[in-house]
């Protein structure tokens, strides 16, 4: 599977109806699930300091889905970034300690093709995964996709940057079996620059 770091479950527009009318109802706090935006068909070509907005340290507020799929866990975590080769890469620390979690995301540009790979590595195993997330910025959100097959059937997986600022920023997992009609979240990390 391509993103074993990160999977999501939560369905676009209506989850996050759902999710807000759970907290006003005074249930249990969720995580904001926005719509998942759609996956261009022609993706705008990645530029050297795409990813620039990520250098430097972060706390991150974590909310992953319990493998039960009955509600979400809360937890912190941290990250150090830098950028590399002139904003052509993009490195990743990301720690987190109360679930002895660690790994490192790499981000690298293909220059000639315009496009960006988003690769993972988790720090128990020290292996690079088999293939990176291609991906692309669309209006101000970095939009990373890939395919798995499993049992016959096609999931699409999605790592999705959003509500980037100077001093915040937020992360989203989605994974979609219907190609992309309906989306489920399954871990979302709100970035706060330290």
């Amino acid at each position: 599977m391509p993103m074993k770091r990160r999977i999501v479950l939560q369905s676009g527009a209506a989850a996050a109806l759902a999710l807000r009318a759970a907290r006003t109802a005074g249930a249990e706090p969720v995580p904001d699930a926005d719509p998942v935006p759609a996956i261009p068909e022609q993706p705008t070509a990645g530029r050297p300091g795409d990813f620039e907005f990520l250098a430097g340290r972060w706390r991150i507020e974590n909310w992953k889905r319990r493998a039960d799929q009955a509600g979400w866990d809360r937890f912190p975590g941290e990250a150090t970034c830098w950028s590399i080769l002139g904003g052509v890469g993009s490195v990743e620390e990301l720690r987190i300690p109360v679930r002895g979690f660690s790994g490192m995301g790499l981000r690298l540009l293909d220059v000639e093709a315009g496009r960006w790979n988003d690769h993972w590595v988790n720090a128990k195993s020290g292996k690079l995964g088999p293939a990176g997330q291609p991906g692309s910025f669309e209006n101000g959100v970095g939009i990373f996709w890939s395919d798995d097959m499993a049992d016959g059937r096609t999931t699409r997986y999605a790592g999705i940057w959003d509500r980037i600022e100077r001093r915040a920023c937020r992360w989203r997992q989605v994974w979609s079996t219907d190609g992309g009609r309906t989306w489920s979240h399954d871990w979302v990390m709100h970035w706060r620059r330290v």
